[in-house]
């Protein structure tokens, strides 16, 4: 059952996620990509349902219990169109052009007689390959990209998930310390909204990246009476690898194509997964040294911070269509950027009507 859970869970929340961040205009996709990443309240949910549960003896589970309201989520299958980007991608521009047609109906704007017209001749040699898995690694740019994303998310996601699991430990009440560590994540996702609204990518994130290891580290040189000190230390680092999280996924919808888009955020996703299996060891580190584990996640984290700066920088700059238009990596592939300057103005003069249209 959990392998039911996880291969729908993840599965469909990457796919949903990608869609939303191809079909939303950049503003309302920002707040999509960012605060809307996470409910807390569904974490806080979880932790209310474990006391009930617990509470009433009926030995259910209160995982099960939290995941009743998302089988209600098929009903809203017939509402959600598919995404214009994608369609282009495979060569399906009569479908895209209806989408858009359809949106700006809804929305009182009059489309023009041909919206894609631009597009349709560069993507005629582009729609015939098929990419997969192996496209991540291809070429230099794009595997060194991809490489570095890999680490970053296996990194932060053995910090937000040793972190969440050692709240069990922590002084006082386990499900209060539970309540409180998801109660932080709230601001987490605001602050990482407003980072990706106004402040460059790359900085956004080695900012919240290196200010968690911070933190962590920290927390070994605090004395052991202080107690709720080192606890408010804790939070604080969970709070800003929160944001990191919710930015990374954000950051690399951008970074990444459309033709390879979601197979690269589901790769990025399952090194994340490979982070929280290895996260639990982490917390069993306690048994040896209770700061040991705060050093090495700290160490960790920051490091990650100072690798995210070889990125390429995606603020202001158009979502990539081809493996063709994506930003190069330092030290490797040197080429023009991707912009919005000369010849690149047409091409994504069709983009822009799309997203008035939407």
């Amino acid at each position: 059952m959990f392998f039911v859970v996880g291969l729908g869970q993840i599965s469909n929340y990457v796919a949903a996620f990608v869609l939303g961040t191809e079909i939303l205009g950049p503003r309302v996709r920002t707040v999509f990509s960012t605060a809307g990443r996470e409910s807390v309240l569904r974490r806080r949910l979880h932790a209310a349902a474990a006391v009930c549960v617990l509470s009433s003896g009926t030995g259910g589970s209160s995982s099960s219990a939290s995941r009743c309201p998302a089988s209600s989520t098929w009903l809203l299958w017939w509402y959600i169109p598919e995404s214009p980007r994608w369609l282009l991608s495979q060569g399906r521009v009569e479908e895209a052009e209806d989408i858009l047609r359809a949106a700006a109906k809804r929305n009182g704007i009059e489309p023009p007689p041909v919206i894609f017209a631009a597009v349709q001749r560069e993507l005629q040699c582009e729609r015939r390959k098929a990419h997969n898995i192996c496209d991540l690694l291809r070429s230099g740019n794009i595997r060194w990209i991809s490489l570095t994303l890999w680490l970053v998310w296996n990194t932060v996601a053995i910090a937000y998930f040793a972190l969440s699991l050692n709240t069990a430990n922590l002084h006082g009440d386990a499900y209060l310390n539970s309540f409180v560590s998801a109660l932080v994540e709230m601001p987490a996702y605001m602050l990482s909204w407003a980072m990706f609204r106004w402040c460059s990518r790359r900085l956004s994130l080695f900012s919240t990246f290196f200010m968690g290891g911070v933190f962590l580290l920290f927390i070994k040189l605090i004395p052991e009476h202080m107690v709720h000190f080192a606890m408010t230390l804790e939070m604080l680092g969970k709070f800003a690898v929160t944001a990191a999280f919710a930015i990374v996924y954000a950051y690399t919808a951008e970074i990444y194509p459309t033709v390879v888009r979601n197979t690269a955020l589901g790769a990025c996703s399952m090194a994340s997964r490979i982070g929280s299996v290895i996260a639990p060891y982490f917390i069993y580190l306690r048994s040896y040294s209770d700061s040991l584990p705060y050093i090495l996640m700290g160490s960790l984290t920051a490091l990650s911070g100072l690798l995210s700066l070889l990125l390429p920088e995606s603020y202001g700059m158009p979502l990539p269509d081809t493996i063709a238009h994506m930003q190069h990596f330092p030290g490797c592939c040197r080429k023009k950027p991707y912009s919005l300057a000369h010849s690149e103005e047409k091409r994504n003069a069709a983009g822009r009507k799309s997203s008035v249209l939407l």
